[in-house]
């Protein structure tokens, strides 16, 4: 008789081994093992002991390494968002969307969909703490930046009192182009808050309280902007006239149908409930070929429609507006596209973050 031990990451396996070992297997289901039992009820010559270990899970305070938590008899295979819940059953002041739990103090935030037993802890699990602030949900945010612009922009359009002098109270523009920017901005801004209530699928739930101040004052500040202009009594219509309207609305409109085809694409991609990831594809929709070239397409689109808006309004505001959002989304997509190298192999090698060719 022979003593054998194997260890199987955390679990360790003693067999009791005669010299005609009977084989032994493991359900896949939980490490159970199937016993050759004898008819006297006692172990057949092959003898499987499996001890199960249970982990312990501490969680200190990333800035003074405080100890905040300690979790004991925690399971291998529970999660970080299982951990999160338990935490916050002992600190209820930080509910799981505001916790980051990390491996170093300054590392990565982990995943919730992380496993115990996949992470390189020992048999005692120390992790990190940070605060991440009050936090409000991805729609909640959207429908506040996307709702003022569109509210902001009709003040200026309807000529309220107190903006531009009381005789052009509720007066209206002579020029077509005008009115025409007002529908096209209204547009773009139900079609955001439509597609924030029934296409959009977010990975993440919720962001930072703080941003929500951040983002409303980018959006509602440059809508009151460029409509305080474009709506302004001595507004001057673009220079090449109606020719350069029809172009730039061409723009505007090919580009808004590519940003939704685009939106659609992505949702069609994630399942409802679902944080996977794959690569996206061209489908049969012409709009979605851009995907061909770029990785974020809908940034792509998105602005190629203040570009067509600009150069409808010739308006300097709106300029400005597009190269800052162009700023932020170039941003935006390289990160992606970064992520997308990393996590795919395969990944198409033509692509760009979101200039085909360029950038």
């Amino acid at each position: 008789m022979k003593l054998t031990t194997l260890g199987f990451g955390r679990t360790v396996i003693s067999w009791m081994e005669h010299h005609h070992p009977t084989p032994l297997t493991l359900e896949s289901s939980g490490w159970a093992p199937s016993w050759p039992w004898s008819g006297s009820g006692e172990k057949g010559p092959g003898t499987l002991r499996i001890c199960r270990t249970i982990l312990q899970v501490e969680i200190l305070d990333a800035k003074t390494r405080e100890k905040l938590c300690f979790l004991d008899k925690v399971e291998p295979h529970a999660t970080i968002a299982e951990i999160k819940n338990l935490f916050t059953k002992t600190h209820p002041q930080w509910y799981p969307a505001r916790q980051s739990l990390r491996l170093d103090p300054k590392g990565k935030s982990l995943k919730d969909e992380d496993v115990l037993q996949k992470l390189p802890v020992g048999t005692t699990a120390t992790f990190y703490f940070r605060d991440l602030g009050a936090q409000i949900s991805w729609v909640t945010v959207f429908l506040t930046e996307y709702a003022g612009p569109l509210f902001i922009y009709l003040l200026f359009y309807f000529r309220v009192p107190f903006i531009y002098g009381h005789k052009y109270d509720f007066t209206s523009s002579r020029h077509t182009v005008v009115h025409l920017a007002c529908i096209c901005h209204s547009f773009h801004y139900v079609k955001r808050l439509l597609e924030t209530l029934f296409v959009h699928r977010f990975s993440h739930g919720t962001m930072p309280l703080r941003n929500i101040f951040k983002n409303c004052t980018y959006y509602w500040g440059f809508a009151a902007w460029m409509a305080y202009y474009i709506n302004h009594p001595l507004y001057t219509p673009p220079t090449y006239g109606a020719q350069q309207v029809k172009l730039a609305l061409a723009i505007f409109v090919i580009c808004q149908l590519g940003n939704f085809s685009i939106h659609m694409a992505l949702r069609d991609l994630r399942p409802a409930g679902s944080k996977t990831r794959k690569i996206p594809y061209p489908t049969k929709n012409p709009f979605t070929w851009l995907f061909l070239l770029v990785s974020c397409p809908n940034y792509t689109y998105e602005v190629g429609s203040w570009i067509g808006f600009a150069i409808m309004t010739q308006c300097v505001p709106v300029a400005l507006f597009s190269l800052v959002g162009f700023t932020q989304m170039t941003i935006w997509a390289k990160g992606k596209h970064r992520s997308y190298l990393k996590e795919f192999r395969d990944y198409p090698p033509l692509r760009m973050p979101i200039i085909p060719f360029l950038l």
